[in-house]
């Protein structure tokens, strides 16, 4: 079977990229690894951003049903001392440019939006081969055998469509996160609740933190980051949440009980997820046929720009197809050519971030980023 435009996984960046071609009359199909929609949680509350995802939304024609989804009051943020004393509160007075949505309404608003038929779910990439004329013949883990005219790879960092455009493989940023979520805060964790406030709580030293988020309905999600080699990852059972609470909460000793309760509390088994990046301004020559984005493109250290930018990349993708129907070349092209300088600034401003959020002058850095905002 000869399909025109598929695009392999069904994340944030995938589905801008049907809805945006959708819009524009073209068909396109995903395969999706995960076996629907619900499979599993799809992580937290993300901040979209006025100059890449909600760009993106508004060439998707999905705006309006986003801004229906946004938690009110969510863009507060805090900054408080290992001893739970408030170091920075920065309230969400509605003047903010960052509403914040979960990423699983977010996907689902996408999923929603596009015919019931576009995504095929339950298909694992396995291999891929190069045809001629710029198509590939992709196999799925059930078996089916696939031939695509034109390939967007949009499956993550770590991607198998990377491999036909670029050698470069993910490295280890030398920090992890471990993740996981409390409950029914304001009853039943009362002092932390308020410890973390309406939105985002950090709480960082050098080389350690605890973030934490305010989700909707009384939820508080957890990211601890820890800057430890894999190996000193690798001595922990995580399947028992218990033995692994109590030796990450260790490397906090002495620091307040409202801030430590976020990692003993913890209510869901707790998630380990190292932070890798690409090569700083990944780039490939071009290929006929094949593209990349989000992840796959340009994975970058955590600075809240993830999504947003997968999103765009969809975006910017999709009208570049629309825009040269009878010359996938070219739209690729002009695509990847946008892509790649874009990809260098934001990667080196990841970079940044990373080092003022998590770096050796932390809070400190994150205090002065915050007084030059205003």
């Amino acid at each position: 079977m000869t399909t025109p435009i598929v695009i392999i996984g069904a994340g944030l960046g995938g589905l801008t990229l049907a809805r945006v071609l959708h819009v524009h009359g073209i068909p396109a199909t995903i395969y999706e690894a995960e076996a629907s929609s619900g499979a599993r949680a799809q992580g937290g509350q993300l901040d979209i951003h006025e100059h890449n995802g909600q760009l993106a939304l508004r060439a998707a024609g999905l705006y309006d049903e986003f801004r229906a989804h946004i938690r009110e009051g969510a863009e507060a943020q805090r900054i408080l001392d290992t001893d739970g004393s408030v170091l920075l509160d920065h309230p969400d007075d509605g003047t903010g440019h960052r509403p914040e949505i979960l990423r699983g309404d977010l996907r689902q608003l996408l999923i929603d939006s596009l015919p019931a038929d576009t995504i095929t779910w339950g298909h694992k990439l396995t291999a891929v081969r190069r045809l001629s004329d710029g198509r590939h013949e992709l196999t799925f883990a059930p078996g089916e055998t696939v031939v695509a005219e034109v390939l967007v790879g949009a499956d993550g960092a770590w991607s198998r469509v990377r491999s036909l455009v670029s050698e470069a493989v993910p490295e280890y940023t030398g920090t992890a996160v471990y993740e996981t979520y409390l409950y029914d805060v304001d009853e039943r964790h009362a002092a932390t609740a308020k410890a973390v406030g309406a939105g985002a709580m950090y709480a960082l030293v050098p080389g350690r933190g605890i973030q934490a988020h305010r989700e909707a309905g009384g939820v508080l999600h957890t990211y601890v980051m820890l800057a430890k080699p894999l190996d000193w990852f690798a001595d922990i059972n995580f399947s028992d949440a218990e033995a692994a609470a109590r030796r990450v909460v260790a490397e906090f000793d002495g620091w307040a009980p409202e801030l430590t309760a976020l990692i003993t509390d913890g209510e869901t088994p707790p998630v380990l997820r190292p932070l890798h990046t690409l090569p700083l301004g990944h780039h490939w020559a071009r290929v006929p046929g094949v593209t990349l984005i989000g992840d796959a493109a340009h994975l970058q250290p955590p600075n809240g720009e993830g999504a947003n930018l997968a999103m765009f990349d969809g975006a910017e993708l999709g009208k570049a197809l629309a825009a040269h129907p009878d010359d996938v070349e070219a739209a690729l092209t002009e695509y990847e050519q946008a892509l790649f300088p874009r990809t260098l600034a934001e990667n080196e401003e990841a970079a940044r971030d990373f080092e003022i959020i998590f770096g050796a002058n932390t809070p400190q850095s994150m205090l002065e980023l915050f007084a030059a905002a205003g």
